[in-house]
Protein backbone atom coordinates (compact mmCIF):
# COMPACT_ATOMS: atom_id res chain seq x y z
CA UNK A 1 0.00 0.00 0.00
CA UNK A 2 1.16 3.66 -1.03
CA UNK A 3 1.18 6.53 1.21
CA UNK A 4 -0.81 9.66 0.77
CA UNK A 5 1.47 12.52 -0.51
CA UNK A 6 0.99 15.25 2.07
CA UNK A 7 -0.60 17.44 0.28
CA UNK A 8 -3.77 14.95 -0.02
CA UNK A 9 -3.22 14.39 3.73
CA UNK A 10 -4.04 18.17 4.37
CA UNK A 11 -6.94 18.07 1.93
CA UNK A 12 -8.24 15.08 3.79
CA UNK A 13 -7.72 16.08 7.05
CA UNK A 14 -9.17 19.56 6.27
CA UNK A 15 -12.17 17.72 4.65
CA UNK A 16 -12.66 15.43 8.18
CA UNK A 17 -12.88 18.65 10.47
CA UNK A 18 -15.18 20.24 7.94
CA UNK A 19 -17.42 17.25 8.45
CA UNK A 20 -17.20 17.17 12.20
CA UNK A 21 -17.81 20.96 12.33
CA UNK A 22 -20.88 20.77 10.53
CA UNK A 23 -22.47 17.31 11.83
CA UNK A 24 -21.80 19.10 15.72
CA UNK A 25 -23.54 22.49 14.14
CA UNK A 26 -27.05 22.06 15.67
CA UNK A 27 -25.50 21.27 19.68
CA UNK A 28 -22.66 23.93 19.08
CA UNK A 29 -25.23 26.62 17.61
CA UNK A 30 -27.29 26.22 21.17
CA UNK A 31 -24.19 26.86 22.86
CA UNK A 32 -23.04 29.74 20.97
CA UNK A 33 -26.20 31.42 21.41
CA UNK A 34 -26.68 30.97 24.99
CA UNK A 35 -22.69 32.11 25.56
CA UNK A 36 -23.09 35.06 23.57
CA UNK A 37 -26.22 36.46 24.91
CA UNK A 38 -24.85 36.41 28.47
CA UNK A 39 -22.08 38.69 27.06
CA UNK A 40 -23.07 42.02 25.50
CA UNK A 41 -21.71 44.74 24.74
CA UNK A 42 -22.53 48.16 27.41
CA UNK A 43 -24.92 50.63 26.46
CA UNK A 44 -24.69 54.22 27.12
CA UNK A 45 -27.65 55.70 28.90
CA UNK A 46 -28.62 58.82 26.78
CA UNK A 47 -30.38 61.08 28.30
CA UNK A 48 -30.87 64.63 25.80
CA UNK A 49 -33.25 67.86 26.15
CA UNK A 50 -34.64 69.29 29.34
CA UNK A 51 -36.86 67.51 31.85
CA UNK A 52 -39.89 69.57 33.01
CA UNK A 53 -41.58 68.23 35.83
CA UNK A 54 -45.47 68.60 36.73
CA UNK A 55 -44.77 71.28 39.32
CA UNK A 56 -42.72 73.81 36.91
CA UNK A 57 -45.67 73.36 34.47
CA UNK A 58 -47.76 74.52 37.06
CA UNK A 59 -45.35 77.85 38.39
CA UNK A 60 -46.09 79.05 34.62
CA UNK A 61 -49.08 81.54 34.14
CA UNK A 62 -50.23 83.14 31.38
CA UNK A 63 -48.82 86.98 30.57
CA UNK A 64 -45.23 85.92 31.44
CA UNK A 65 -42.30 87.41 29.90
CA UNK A 66 -40.05 85.32 27.78
CA UNK A 67 -37.07 85.89 30.36
CA UNK A 68 -39.54 84.64 33.07
CA UNK A 69 -40.74 81.63 31.46
CA UNK A 70 -36.76 81.02 30.76
CA UNK A 71 -36.38 81.01 34.86
CA UNK A 72 -38.99 78.64 35.48
CA UNK A 73 -38.29 75.64 32.53
CA UNK A 74 -35.02 76.70 31.20
CA UNK A 75 -33.27 77.67 27.67
CA UNK A 76 -35.56 75.69 25.21
CA UNK A 77 -34.19 73.03 23.28
CA UNK A 78 -35.67 74.21 19.82
CA UNK A 79 -36.24 77.52 18.50
CA UNK A 80 -36.97 78.56 15.15
CA UNK A 81 -36.40 81.05 13.02
CA UNK A 82 -39.87 81.07 11.30
CA UNK A 83 -41.66 79.96 14.69
CA UNK A 84 -40.00 82.94 16.99
CA UNK A 85 -43.29 82.77 19.11
CA UNK A 86 -42.97 78.71 20.04
CA UNK A 87 -40.64 77.14 22.43
CA UNK A 88 -40.41 73.38 22.61
CA UNK A 89 -39.38 71.39 25.21
CA UNK A 90 -38.06 68.03 24.12
CA UNK A 91 -36.87 65.00 27.00
CA UNK A 92 -36.20 61.74 25.99
CA UNK A 93 -34.28 59.11 28.23
CA UNK A 94 -33.13 55.68 26.46
CA UNK A 95 -32.03 53.00 29.03
CA UNK A 96 -30.89 49.45 28.55
CA UNK A 97 -33.62 47.18 30.28
CA UNK A 98 -36.53 50.02 30.10
CA UNK A 99 -38.81 51.62 27.65
CA UNK A 100 -37.55 54.75 26.21
CA UNK A 101 -39.12 58.33 27.91
CA UNK A 102 -40.02 60.60 25.81
CA UNK A 103 -42.17 64.09 26.99
CA UNK A 104 -42.55 66.95 24.93
CA UNK A 105 -44.19 70.49 26.33
CA UNK A 106 -44.23 73.41 23.54
CA UNK A 107 -45.01 77.38 24.74
CA UNK A 108 -46.89 79.87 22.40
CA UNK A 109 -46.18 83.41 22.68
CA UNK A 110 -48.30 86.25 21.79
CA UNK A 111 -46.75 89.52 21.75
CA UNK A 112 -44.20 88.48 23.90
CA UNK A 113 -45.79 87.13 26.49
CA UNK A 114 -46.94 83.45 27.32
CA UNK A 115 -50.26 82.81 25.65
CA UNK A 116 -50.55 78.67 26.08
CA UNK A 117 -48.95 75.98 26.96
CA UNK A 118 -49.60 72.37 24.99
CA UNK A 119 -47.99 68.97 25.35
CA UNK A 120 -47.46 65.75 27.34
CA UNK A 121 -48.59 64.93 30.96
CA UNK A 122 -45.88 65.86 32.71
CA UNK A 123 -44.47 63.94 35.90
CA UNK A 124 -43.70 65.29 39.54
CA UNK A 125 -40.00 65.31 40.32
CA UNK A 126 -40.86 62.77 42.53
CA UNK A 127 -42.38 60.12 40.00
CA UNK A 128 -39.21 60.77 37.62
CA UNK A 129 -36.80 59.96 40.06
CA UNK A 130 -38.61 57.26 40.97
CA UNK A 131 -38.39 55.87 37.82
CA UNK A 132 -34.50 56.81 37.92
CA UNK A 133 -34.06 54.43 40.06
CA UNK A 134 -33.44 50.67 39.77
CA UNK A 135 -32.83 49.63 43.46
CA UNK A 136 -36.93 49.87 43.34
CA UNK A 137 -36.56 50.99 46.70
CA UNK A 138 -40.00 52.43 46.52
CA UNK A 139 -39.11 55.81 48.34
CA UNK A 140 -37.59 58.94 47.03
CA UNK A 141 -35.28 61.00 49.64
CA UNK A 142 -36.53 64.50 51.32
CA UNK A 143 -34.50 66.70 49.16
CA UNK A 144 -35.05 69.68 51.19
CA UNK A 145 -34.65 70.74 54.78
CA UNK A 146 -36.98 71.69 57.50
CA UNK A 147 -36.16 75.16 59.76
CA UNK A 148 -35.29 73.29 62.82
CA UNK A 149 -32.93 71.48 60.83
CA UNK A 150 -31.16 74.55 59.17
CA UNK A 151 -31.28 76.61 62.48
CA UNK A 152 -29.56 72.92 64.18
CA UNK A 153 -27.01 73.31 61.57
CA UNK A 154 -26.21 77.31 61.50
CA UNK A 155 -26.20 77.08 65.79
CA UNK A 156 -24.16 73.64 64.94
CA UNK A 157 -21.47 75.88 62.62
CA UNK A 158 -21.14 79.15 64.45
CA UNK A 159 -18.11 79.16 65.89
CA UNK A 160 -17.91 79.65 70.00
CA UNK A 161 -16.03 83.26 69.73
CA UNK A 162 -15.25 86.23 67.32
CA UNK A 163 -11.94 85.69 67.80
CA UNK A 164 -12.06 82.32 66.62
CA UNK A 165 -14.23 83.02 63.53
CA UNK A 166 -11.45 86.03 62.52
CA UNK A 167 -9.13 83.24 63.08
CA UNK A 168 -11.00 80.87 60.55
CA UNK A 169 -11.37 83.90 58.07
CA UNK A 170 -9.16 83.62 55.02
CA UNK A 171 -6.30 86.10 54.75
CA UNK A 172 -7.46 89.19 52.31
CA UNK A 173 -5.78 88.51 48.43
CA UNK A 174 -2.65 90.27 47.61
CA UNK A 175 -3.20 93.12 45.48
CA UNK A 176 -3.04 92.45 41.38
CA UNK A 177 0.14 94.02 39.92
CA UNK A 178 -0.97 97.54 37.92
CA UNK A 179 2.22 97.35 36.00
CA UNK A 180 2.85 94.35 33.57
CA UNK A 181 5.48 93.41 31.44
CA UNK A 182 5.12 93.90 27.90
CA UNK A 183 4.12 90.76 25.95
CA UNK A 184 6.60 90.89 23.11
CA UNK A 185 10.28 92.30 23.26
CA UNK A 186 11.37 95.21 20.95
CA UNK A 187 13.38 94.62 17.92
CA UNK A 188 16.75 95.26 18.75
Amino acid sequence: MTAMPLRQRRHALAAAALLALLAGCSSVGNYTRSWTNAITPYKVEVVQGNFVSREQVEALQKGMNREQVRNVLGTPLVTSLFHGDRWDYVFTLRRKGSEAQRRQLTVFFKDDVMDRVEGDTMPSEAEFVSTLDRRKTGKVPRLEATEEELRAFQSKNKSATPEASAAAAPAPAAAPPTNYPPLESAPR
